[in-house]
């Protein structure tokens, strides 16, 4: 049954319209995964050297105990906004005699050949072979090795459970907030304990039972969560909710574009996926922390640049870079009227420049950290509305994968309407403002990089009726490839 699985999945993307095209997409990403491979293991077998002359009075494996909190943490968040979560169209298997428990096991075997789970055995696998070739106890790097898949595995079932349960994401997101906070203020460094019971577990290999009790247990309760939802009635049955209108009469004096505006709004306040990431945009407010309180990036301006982009720019890089996917539901809908594709584009670009300049208003107190902060905050939020919104929307051009707007409540739904293409897009809308503030800076002054990037902000507004014209011509030109792609099933 399982080689039946994998025919299915294999005819489902040879047959997609996403076969054969992007190719150009496709070269790049594989290249990009054969450099952090080939980087991971380069890595990997270095380690061991690099920490030996660096820390010489400790040992390699102490030191790596005592940041594998660290590692773990860094790969939970990653795994938790980029990873895919392997899904299949189950609804057809639920009405013929095929067992849910083969079904449930070969959905979590597949998340277990996860990318997020294979690039860190290219670190460890050659740091393991070095520490036995230097002559380190086999027993206890192998059970260190075997503990350290047995947590990786771990996170990945419990991403999937965080993904597709809001009990948990809250749990887990209060969870990670106060201990880093703990840590950050040297309140209670968690790490330190941590790091002592990675050190206690590689003295006694024995212990290896205890993650590997974890993985058992994480993913039983990841197959009780799938099985508990694995029906048909579930699978196609709709909750009728009563719905409240709210008066958004306001929004007329928007003129053509407010219809749209109205649509978003509610869009955001009924269903599961925007609110998340309305709530993932505010947090981006308190980017600026990270980088304002340390003297250390005081001194790199160009990292400081990179920063306010973020601030101002959360909405704009969370929600914005999704359009017009947000709409993938109805899209064909909103294609057949009568309706100018600039009217729509606009409303989008306007809800993305009152967000930006919301969040320059609620960020405010950062001229506690100086008024040349405080001015590049500003002068980001000018380059956010001017061209980053521009860039944005024309990434949206070439972002074919729909979302499904309730994802939370369902556990077999596409959670992630991530796709390389707007990765590669949103290079640009980090890398330019740093370059564009760097350059005068290094020749003049630091108020010259922020008059550079706020005059290209401002010159941005100034040709907006040009610029929507080119992006308006590319979505024309894409719209019956992005109408297909919205009506395929995922």
């Amino acid at each position: 049954m399982i080689k039946r699985f994998l025919s299915f999945e294999w005819k489902q993307f040879s047959r997609s319209s996403y076969f054969k095209k992007g190719i150009a997409i496709k070269i790049v990403m594989a290249l990009a995964v054969l450099y952090f491979a080939g980087m991971a293991l380069l890595f990997g077998g270095a380690l061991y050297f690099i920490l030996k002359k660096t820390l010489p009075e400790i040992d390699p494996m102490t030191t790596v105990n005592s940041y594998l909190l660290y590692w773990f943490l860094f790969d939970f968040m990653l795994r938790y906004f980029m990873q895919q979560l392997p899904v299949m169209n189950v609804k057809p298997l639920m009405s013929i005699p095929v067992k849910r428990n083969t079904v449930i096991y070969y959905l979590l075997g597949k998340t277990s050949l996860s990318f997020f789970n294979i690039l860190p055995l290219f670190i460890v696998v050659p740091f393991t072979t070095v520490l036995v070739f230097q002559g380190y106890p086999v027993l206890q790097v192998l059970s260190w090795f075997v503990s350290f898949v047995a947590i990786t595995l771990s996170i990945n079932f419990l991403n999937f459970l965080v993904n597709k349960n809001n009990l948990v994401f809250y749990v887990v997101l209060a969870l990670v907030a106060v201990l880093g906070v703990l840590e950050y203020y040297a309140i209670y460094k968690i790490s330190e304990p941590v790091g002592y019971a990675f050190n206690y577990m590689y003295a006694h290999p024995y212990l290896v039972v205890l993650p590997v009790l974890v993985l058992v247990a994480l993913f039983k309760a990841t197959f009780q969560f799938i099985k508990k939802g694995f029906y048909l009635d579930d699978a196609i049955s709709k909750k009728v909710k009563e719905v409240n209108s709210s008066d958004l009469s306001w929004l007329n004096r928007f003129g053509a574009v407010a219809p749209f505006l109205k649509n978003d709004i509610k869009l955001i306040v009924r269903n599961v996926r925007p609110r998340q990431v309305m709530m993932m945009s505010f947090m981006f407010l308190f980017y600026g922390l990270v980088f304002y309180t340390q003297e250390t990036y005081r001194e790199m301006p160009a990292i400081l640049a990179f920063a306010s982009m973020f601030i101002t720019g959360g909405f704009l890089m969370t929600f914005g870079q999704h359009v017009p996917s947000w709409d993938s539901e109805y899209y064909k809908l909103l294609m057949s009227q009568n309706i100018p594709y600039k009217t729509y584009l606009e409303s989008k670009w306007y809800l993305m420049v009152v967000a930006v300049l919301f969040s320059f208003i609620l960020s405010t107190p950062y001229i506690y950290f100086g008024w040349d902060i405080f001015g590049m905050i500003a002068a980001g939020a000018v380059f956010n509305i001017g061209l980053n919104s521009f860039l944005t929307l024309f990434g949206g051009a070439l972002n074919r994968v729909p979302i499904e707007l309730n994802v939370k409540a369902k556990a077999f739904s596409n959670t992630n309407g991530f796709n390389p293409t707007q990765l590669l897009i949103a290079l640009p809308k980090f890398l330019l403002p740093m370059l564009i503030f760097y350059v005068p800076y290094k020749l003049i002054n630091f108020n010259a990089g922020l008059i550079a990037l706020a005059l290209v902000g401002v010159l941005g507004i100034a040709l907006k009726p040009y610029i929507f014209k080119l992006i308006e011509q590319v979505y024309q030109k894409g719209k019956y490839k992005t109408i297909a792609a919205f009506s395929e099933k995922q």
